[in-house]
């Protein structure tokens, strides 16, 4: 089981289209979301996986997801955050959605990380939206968030903001990683 606050090496080097399984869990360590893709590049503590949905999803935020909607997730070992890069059916850019989490753990082809409810959502044009603030304020009260992990989420929000602000990696206007 995933321990909040541990890191994952994810050091060894993993075989490209490697079927991956994601797990997004709760702060008390319970699976939220779980999903398949595959692993299409890796370097050093970046991780980009590819998938696609199997079939329709009503989002609150993301609104009517699509099946065939490509998703492509960009998991750092060492950061605070995740971004996904989303493509309708037919390849145009739909939105990029941003999770701050802590640190996740990448294990025997399957990456565990712990959201902590805060999010970005972005547009194509890269306006953005900071969204579910009560949702982090309520659960940082109910499973009685560290100090460190606060400072932690704070800075995490202030780097995406930054990405995306300075068009930097993954968002437009750069293509490494």
């Amino acid at each position: 089981m995933l321990r909040p606050g541990r890191q994952g090496t994810g050091s060894e080097i993993r075989s490209l289209n490697e079927t991956i399984t994601v797990n997004s869990r709760k702060f008390d360590g319970s699976i939220q979301r779980s999903w398949t893709c595959r692993l299409i590049k890796q370097n050093g503590p970046l991780f980009v996986f590819e998938g696609v949905f199997d079939f329709d999803v009503s989002h609150n935020d993301l609104g009517f997801i699509r099946r065939g909607t490509v998703s492509y997730e960009y998991y750092w070992l060492d950061r605070w955050y995740n971004v996904f890069r989303f493509h309708e059916p037919e390849g145009d850019l739909r939105n990029y959605y941003c999770n701050i989490n802590m640190p996740p753990v990448f294990e025997s082809g399957v990456l565990d990380y712990v959201d902590l409810d805060l999010d970005v959502l972005v547009q194509p044009d890269l306006s953005y939206r900071i969204l579910d603030r009560e949702d982090f304020e309520q659960n940082a009260k109910r499973f009685g968030y560290s100090d460190e992990i606060r400072v932690n989420v704070n800075a995490a929000m202030s780097d995406v903001i930054k990405l995306i602000e300075k068009r930097q990696f993954p968002f437009p206007g750069t293509t490494d990683g």
